[in-house]
């Protein structure tokens, strides 16, 4: 396939066992296959002792021989790799509660061509987002909440799944997923949490941070797994804090979180998170 100036970069990302050589070879591969390198980042884990690169390619790349040599490489080597066509442009779905600061910002971002992705549904246990969600013409599926906890997990798997997402963000959806839903969307659902994790995780971060009297709060946008918190950290920010009412830090620590989210969101649609066991590498 020929890519031209104006069209945005392939983006190759690879992981594999630390050994040497693998750059050299991977970087042959795609200059073999005619790729021009515009950007490369790479970087070893030091504790789980694998490596991991990313690298755009544009140039008039031959994508069949490619593929034929990254697939020598696997076998050879043992690495994995991913090559990613950004003309396509992911399908993103959001699940919210009652607050919708996060999800009013991420609409604004993806209208104005800040998050390059389609949003193709919310889903909702609570009915606060449907006015919102009408008015931007997104289509909402409201799961709620009743008596029967497996059932509405059921309904919210459901209704995800139809939407054929590629990445599921959880924009301040207040109900705590089963394992058996969170492996289906392994390193593809992010969560925003309103403290800076490990710090004060689970229920009411900011009254929890408040009586404590810490003097920065901040959020943490992190990938999904099924331990509560405890998953691979994308983005975290903080904001000082003096002499503040709740009030006063929760609004503040919601500004926080609309920057955190919307700034994972775009380093996983970049392809520029790497998930290490319970680590990630960014690449800047």
């Amino acid at each position: 396939m020929t890519l031209h100036s104006d069209d945005l970069p392939m983006i190759l990302t690879a992981t594999g066992r630390d050994q040497p050589g693998l750059t050299a070879a991977i970087t042959t591969a795609v200059t073999a296959a005619g790729g021009n390198i515009i950007e490369l980042g790479q970087q070893t884990d030091p504790y789980v002792q694998l490596y991991g690169c990313r690298i755009a390619i544009t140039g008039d790349l031959a994508e069949e021989q490619l593929v034929t040599e990254l697939d020598a490489l696997r076998d050879r080597l043992g690495i994995s790799w991913t090559l990613h066509d950004r003309q396509v442009r992911p399908r993103l779905v959001i699940a919210c509660s009652a607050a919708l600061h996060c999800v009013t910002d991420l609409l604004g971002r993806i209208q104005t061509g800040d998050l390059r992705c389609d949003l193709v549904g919310i889903v909702s246990d609570k009915p606060a987002v449907a006015d919102l969600a009408a008015r931007m013409s997104v289509p909402l599926l409201e799961v709620p909440v009743g008596e029967d906890r497996v059932a509405q997990e059921q309904a919210f798997a459901e209704a995800v799944a139809s939407f054929s997402p590629d990445l599921v963000v959880l924009a301040r959806y207040m109900r705590i997923l089963p394992a058996w839903i969170t492996d289906a969307y392994e390193a593809r659902m992010i969560n925003i949490h309103h403290s800076t994790l490990p710090a004060f995780p689970g229920a009411n971060p900011r009254r929890r941070a408040h009586e404590r009297g810490v003097k920065m709060i901040g959020a943490t946008a992190h990938y999904v797994t099924a331990e509560l918190d405890e998953g691979p950290i994308i983005d975290q920010d903080v904001i000082r804090i003096g002499n503040h009412t709740l009030s006063e830090t929760i609004q503040l620590g919601e500004d926080v979180e609309r920057l955190v989210l919307a700034r994972a969101i775009r380093l996983h649609l970049d392809h520029r998170v790497m998930v290490f066991g319970d680590r990630t590498c960014v690449f800047g």
